[in-house]
């Protein structure tokens, strides 16, 4: 069988590992996982290519051998980039596993993202136990704080080798894996024994080889809420309008999962679809024919749109001039754009109440739901695994059912997008019932 995705290991791991589960047989429901174990990439695999093996990852989960010493060895934790429900689970979760299930003694949080690890900010580095870590799930936020924007990797590894840190765990998104993935060749670079792991957060859903990511779950299922929320807001006027607008900047995952679990939407307007908004087929003229069919049909005429952040962006001219800290383009407001359109539009023709919601930030800080919480557990847990295994410059991901390994060189190429023409998004239009030629799918 094929590895598409081989995975860094600092070398060859010989410390029996201090969990309390062995190989042997008094524990046949608890087995360490082998090196050699693989999830598949593709499950469904094309009969008229059957000489070709499919590709697979490595599986997650506790080894029979550790690499580091867990009585001598110092861990690191960083969390980076926007606020997502679950961080505090995720960290417990590491900072609980290497303490009572590895015996690692010393663990330290780094303050603000990755300014934790610059001189210059002088952000203190805090001491990890289980005492202060103890009911952090119950909290929204990151108790490390964060920062957007990359900082120098020969810096942060020199912050490393000052605090003689031998494990790092990267908590973020699609930027913070740039980042640890810059500070894993550096570690490479200097022929140093570094783990560096990353742990997908995003609440846009939008890393690839990760069938979801944490915090992702609570913020769909809180949107939900606010859509229903607007629905009745919408019913209660004639020819009311309620524009909601979510999360996702390249990808519309959140808005396209509010508007199938809430079939009270009408229009749902992502960035991997680009839509018009004048003439027969826009988004104007197709909002006021909803109008006029449900007046024909003796219905109350009103309209739930979701957007996500990132749509519409080519409709404001917006060239990506401007750049955040990140480096992400700084997109121009969609929702406010949209309820200015629709207010002139309809201005003279129907008496439209319309109003806008963003409940984007509410969202970001919440606690994670339960759903949630138990798969920032599990993610937690394996990349506390692979990291005392010695692996590195690697990323905890979930694909077909299973924990795997993902190489952050593969996982940094690319970003998980809606599919215009894939079964998702066609189950989209079906449950909103939205015009499919409103649309020109790039």
């Amino acid at each position: 069988m094929k590895k598409e995705f081989p995975v860094k290991q600092l070398g060859a791991a010989h410390i029996p590992s201090s969990l309390p589960i062995s190989c042997s047989s008094k524990h046949k429901d608890f087995k360490f996982v082998d090196d050699d174990n693989c999830i598949l990439h593709d499950v469904a695999v094309s009969s008229t290519n059957e000489k070709q093996a499919p590709y697979s990852f490595e599986q997650a989960g506790p080894r029979a051998h550790s690499y580091f010493d867990s009585s001598k060895v110092r861990a690191g934790i960083v969390t980076c980039g926007g606020l997502c429900p679950g961080i505090n689970n995720v960290i417990r979760t590491i900072v609980m596993q290497l303490h009572h299930n590895y015996g690692v003694q010393r663990i330290h949080g780094f303050r603000y993202g990755f300014q934790g690890f610059i001189p210059s900010y002088q952000h203190d580095i805090m001491d990890m136990t289980p005492s202060n870590v103890r009911n952090i799930h119950n909290l929204g936020g990151s108790i490390l704080s964060s920062s957007r924007g990359p900082q120098d990797p020969g810096e942060i590894v020199d912050c490393l080798e000052r605090n003689n840190i031998r494990i790092l765990f990267c908590i973020g998104g699609d930027g913070t894996l740039h980042g640890a993935h810059a500070i894993a060749e550096e570690v490479e670079r200097r022929n140093e024994k570094m783990s560096i792991i990353g742990i997908p957060k995003t609440i846009d859903n939008d890393i690839p080889y990760c069938v979801k990511t944490f915090g992702f779950e609570t913020a769909f299922s809180k949107a939900v809420e606010a859509v229903q929320a607007a629905h009745s807001e919408a019913y209660g006027y004639n020819y009311g309008v309620v524009i909601i607008k979510l999360m996702g900047r390249n990808s519309g995952f959140i808005a396209a999962n509010t508007s199938l679990a809430c079939p009270d939407v009408n229009f749902v307007l992502i960035p991997e679809v680009p839509f018009t908004l004048e003439g027969e087929k826009g988004l104007l003229r197709s909002l006021e024919r909803g109008f006029e069919a449900k007046k024909e049909q003796g219905r109350h005429p009103h309209s739930v749109i979701v957007v996500a952040e990132g749509a519409g962006q080519d409709l404001m001219e917006n060239n990506g001039d401007e750049r955040d800290a990140s480096g992400n383009i700084r997109f121009k407001d969609i929702g406010f754009f949209l309820k200015e359109n629709i207010q002139q539009y309809f201005k003279g023709r129907y008496p439209v109440n319309l109003k806008l919601i963003e409940p984007s930030y509410m969202i970001r800080s919440l606690p994670a739901n339960p759903h949630d919480a138990i798969f920032c557990y599990y993610l937690a847990d394996h990349a506390v695994h692979a990291a005392m295994a010695g692996k590195t410059d690697m990323m905890v991901g979930y694909w077909n059912g299973h924990f795997t390994h993902v190489p952050l060189e593969v996982v940094i190429k690319d970003q998980k997008r809606i599919n215009p023409q894939g079964e998702f998004w066609r189950q989209v239009l079906f449950s909103t019932g939205q015009p499919g030629d409103m649309y020109s799918p790039a």
